[in-house]
C-alpha cells in the first residue's frame, strides 16, 4: 500500500486539475483508442440490430448470427494478427489472399487424393500431415517473399502484388482449376459447424481457465512493477480489470452456450444414441466454435511474441526508425525474413480454417482477404506510417469489418455495394490514423 500512496500522490496538482474520467483511464491504464473501436462495434452491432427488426426482435444480435460471425471472422483474424507485424516495419503484404487460396488447394490435395492413398481413407494422421504440410508450403512462399524484400531491395508492394497474381494463377493449375472435396473428416473440425464446436460443458471449463489466466496475468504485472520499481495500478483498478476481464469471457461462453444444434441434426444425434425426444425438443448446445479457439490461442501466441520476445521489440524498433535499429546493431534483412515467413504460416493456418468451413477447396478460395486483411489491422490501430499497432487492436478490426458484412448480409445489400461500404470504411480509418497522430505530435 506504501507504494501505491506514493504513486498516486507523486503529483498531487494533476490529480486536482484532472477530471474523474481520465483519473479512471490513467488508474486502469485503459487505452482510450482500443476503447472507441470497442464503442464504434458496439454500435455497429446495435445499428444493424435496430435495421433488422428492432432491439428486441432483430436478427443481427441473436446467438446464432454472433455465433456464426465469430467463426467467420476467424480466418480474417489469424492473418491480420501478422499483418500488424508487416504494417508496423513499414511494408505491406498484399498477396496473403492468394497465398491462402494456394495453401488451402496444397491441404485438399493432400487430404483428398494423395495421403489417403499411402495411409487410407479417415487414417487420424492425414489430418495433421495436412496441416503440417500447408504450413510448410506457407512458410516457404512468406521466406521467398521476405527474402526478396531483403536482400534484393525489391519493394514489399511490388513484390506481395506480384505474389498475389502468382499464387492465385499457381492455384489454378495444381489441380487445372479443379474444386477438390470432401476434406477429412477430422480436418473438418477446423471449420466450426455443429461437429466443430465443443460444447457446453468445456465451453465452460474454458471459460473459467481463462478468467484464471486474467486474474495471473494482473498480479504477476503487479508483481514485475514491483520488482522493478515501476508505478502500480490502485487496488480498485487490477480489481476492476479483472472483474471487467471475467464478464466479457463469460458472457462470451453463454452467448456461444445458447446457440443450439438445429432440430433436424439433434433428432438424427438422439435416435443414433437411443435418447428419449422430449416435448419441447432436445437443447445441445454449440459452445465455443473451434476456429474460434484457434484465433484465440493465435492471438495470444502473437501478442506474446509481439510483446514478450526480443523479436517484436526489433519488429517495433525497426518500424520506428529502421535506420537506428540498423546501426543499433538488429538485423533488419533477416527480421524481414522472418516477419513474411510468419505470415506465411498463419496465412496456412487460415486456410485451413477457410478449407474446413467450406469442406473443400477452391480457385476462389481467399479472394479480396488481402483486403479485410489490411483494413482489419488499419482498423485496428496499425499505423502504416510504422512502429504503432497492436494484436488484440487488429482481431479487433477483424470482428469490426466482419460485423458490417454480415450485417449488409441481413439487410439484403448486394455484394457489389458490400464493397464499396469496405472501401470507404477502410479510407476512413486511414484518415482518422492520420489525425491521431498529428493530434498526439
Amino acid at each position: 500500500m506504501a507504494d501505491i500512496t506514493h504513486a498516486t500522490q507523486s503529483n498531487p496538482a494533476r490529480n486536482v486539475n484532472e477530471s474523474a474520467v481520465k483519473r479512471f483511464f490513467r488508474a486502469t491504464e485503459i487505452d482510450t483508442r482500443l476503447l472507441g473501436m470497442v464503442g464504434a462495434l458496439v454500435l455497429i452491432w446495435l445499428g444493424f440490430q435496430l435495421m433488422t427488426g428492432g432491439l428486441v426482435d432483430g436478427l443481427f444480435l441473436k446467438p446464432r448470427n454472433l455465433w456464426n460471425l465469430t467463426v467467420q471472422t476467424s480466418s480474417v483474424a489469424v492473418m491480420a494478427s501478422g499483418m500488424v507485424l508487416i504494417i508496423v516495419t513499414r511494408n505491406i503484404d498484399l498477396s496473403v489472399g492468394s497465398v491462402l487460396g494456394f495453401c488451402g488447394m496444397v491441404m485438399g490435395v493432400m487430404q483428398a487424393k494423395i495421403l489417403p492413398q499411402y495411409l487410407g481413407l479417415e487414417h487420424p494422421a492425414i489430418w495433421i500431415l495436412t496441416l503440417a504440410s500447408g504450413m510448410i508450403v506457407g512458410a516457404a512462399i512468406g521466406a521467398l517473399h521476405g527474402a526478396i524484400i531483403a536482400f534484393l531491395n525489391v519493394p514489399a508492394f511490388i513484390v506481395t502484388l506480384g505474389g498475389l497474381l502468382v499464387w492465385r494463377g499457381a492455384t489454378w493449375f495444381v489441380t487445372s482449376g479443379q474444386t477438390v472435396a470432401p476434406m477429412d473428416a477430422t480436418f473438418r473440425l477446423m471449420g466450426g459447424g455443429t461437429e466443430g464446436s465443443i460444447g457446453a460443458t468445456a465451453s465452460w471449463i474454458v471459460g473459467l481457465v481463462a478468467c484464471l489466466a486474467i486474474v495471473a496475468a494482473i498480479l504477476n504485472s503487479r508483481k514485475q512493477r514491483k520488482r522493478f520499481g515501476f508505478p502500480l495500478r490502485p487496488v480498485w483498478a487490477e480489481y476492476f480489470l479483472s472483474v471487467l476481464g471475467c464478464v466479457l469471457v463469460l458472457g462470451a461462453v453463454a452467448i456461444a452456450n445458447s446457440y443450439y444444434w438445429p432440430t433436424n441434426i439433434a433428432r438424427k444425434y438422439a435416435d443414433a444414441n437411443g435418447i428419449a425426444w422430449p416435448e419441447g425438443g432436445l437443447l445441445i448446445s454449440h459452445g465455443i466454435a473451434i476456429p474460434v479457439l484457434i484465433a484465440v490461442v493465435v492471438g495470444i501466441v502473437m501478442t506474446f511474441i509481439s510483446t514478450r520476445l526480443r523479436f517484436g521489440r526489433y519488429v517495433f524498433a525497426i518500424g520506428g526508425n529502421p535506420e537506428a535499429a540498423e546501426l543499433a546493431g538488429i538485423k533488419t534483412r533477416w527480421v524481414t525474413v522472418r516477419i513474411f515467413t510468419l505470415m506465411g504460416i498463419l496465412c496456412a493456418i487460415a486456410a485451413a480454417i477457410s478449407t474446413a468451413r467450406l469442406n473443400a477447396a477452391t480457385n476462389a478460395q481467399g479472394e479480396l482477404d488481402e483486403l479485410y486483411t489490411i483494413a482489419a489491422a488499419v482498423i485496428g490501430g496499425t499505423s502504416l506510417a510504422g512502429g504503432v499497432g497492436t494484436i488484440a487492436g487488429a482481431m479487433i478490426g477483424a470482428l469490426v469489418m466482419q460485423s458490417l458484412q454480415s450485417g449488409m448480409v441481413l439487410l439484403g445489400i448486394d455484394s457489389p455495394f458490400q464493397r464499396i461500404v469496405v472501401g470507404v470504411v477502410l479510407v476512413v480509418a486511414v484518415w482518422l490514423d492520420t489525425v491521431y497522430r498529428a493530434r498526439a505530435k
